[in-house]
């Protein structure tokens, strides 16, 4: 089964590191990343899908970012 996540974070290296743990982890790079000016807080934001192959089958309360 395959499952989803949209990571996003300030446009700092942090996203960077986000998504280079999640492909550490398994997880591929889905599309194009996206960026976008936050207003009310004024700063870059920064969003990359990622999905993964697992066993079993798909359940709301699962921990994604623990898969």
């Amino acid at each position: 089964m395959k499952i989803y996540r949209f990571l996003s974070e300030e446009d700092t290296s942090a996203f960077c590191h986000k998504v280079s743990e999640a492909l550490s982890k398994g997880w591929e790079l889905y599309g194009s990343p996206t960026q976008t000016f936050d207003a009310a807080a004024g700063i870059m934001r920064c969003g990359q899908a990622v999905t993964k192959e697992i066993e079993g089958s798909y359940h709301p309360d699962m921990k994604l970012g623990q898969q």
